[in-house]
């Protein structure tokens, strides 16, 4: 199938590695011109060795100003963007015992401002050009409260929020914004997770994992290059009449209707 993205500007934040590398990877599969963010440069080094095509450009995306300077590279680089994935920051997981006003502040730093900070300048440049879609990977967290979870997820549930109501706000100005919640995917920051699960249980972070695979319906977790997948369908034209949704992708985890 051809999806159309050929030529398209993608940026990939947190592009450097687990979800966000299989995007960039499928972006560029399809023609599209990449360029990805990172807080450090020597991930963006091993990207493109990896992929040489893509364009890196370093910035801590907590910053509004660093990541407001990082849109204006990217579209300075490589033009107009079509099309924004946010993948970046991710919340430490603790387990409930060990939280603070600062853990939860740091949670929203970590994961709902990295994306509110990009998503801002860039729905705006979008709406002026009258096309673009965001598509944010947000995460199952948001949806179903885990123990050591509770930062990460309560930012999570508030992009939840902000995919929906800004996808319905900028529909008029021919732009669409989409989330997607991944279950247990297996990247670096799940392996994290079953750490801090492990320091809660008792349990090694192998059996931790074990447990919670045991939950998913589908008997296994996901792939980094599952999730790239459904993220590419959703940016293309053959979605473009979905919007100000967020679908769950979690192997069957939460049977609800929504």
């Amino acid at each position: 199938m051809d999806l159309g993205l050929k030529g398209k500007t993608v940026v990939v934040t947190g592009g450097s590695k687990g979800i966000g590398l299989a995007c960039a990877r499928l972006f560029l599969g399809e023609g599209a011109k990449v360029g990805i963010t990172s807080r450090d440069q020597a991930n963006i080094d091993r990207a493109k060795a990896e992929l040489p095509a893509l364009f890196g450009h370093a910035a801590d995306l907590v910053d509004a100003d660093q990541a407001a300077a990082m849109v204006a590279a990217m579209e300075k680089a490589l033009g107009p963007i079509d099309i924004l994935v946010n993948s970046a920051g991710a919340a430490k997981r603790v387990p409930p015992d060990e939280l603070n006003p600062a853990h939860w502040r740091a949670s929203l730093d970590a994961k709902f401002f990295t994306y509110i900070n990009v998503m801002d300048p860039v729905v705006k440049l979008m709406a002026k050009r009258g096309s673009g879609v965001i598509v944010n990977v947000i995460g199952a967290g948001g949806k179903v409260a885990s123990p050591t979870h509770l930062g990460g997820g309560a930012a999570n549930a508030a992009l939840m929020l902000v995919t929906a109501g800004l996808g319905n706000a900028y529909a008029g100005k021919g732009v669409r914004v989409v989330g997607i919640n991944p279950g247990l995917t297996d990247t670096e920051r799940v392996a994290d997770g079953m750490k801090a699960e492990s320091r809660m249980t008792g349990l090694s972070p192998e059996e931790a994992r074990q447990k919670n695979v045991a939950r998913i319906p589908l008997g296994r977790i996901a792939t980094p290059e599952e999730i790239a997948n459904a993220v590419l369908f959703l940016a293309s034209s053959k979605a473009s009449y979905i919007t100000a949704v967020n679908i769950n992708m979690d192997g069957g985890s939460t049977p609800v209707v929504v």
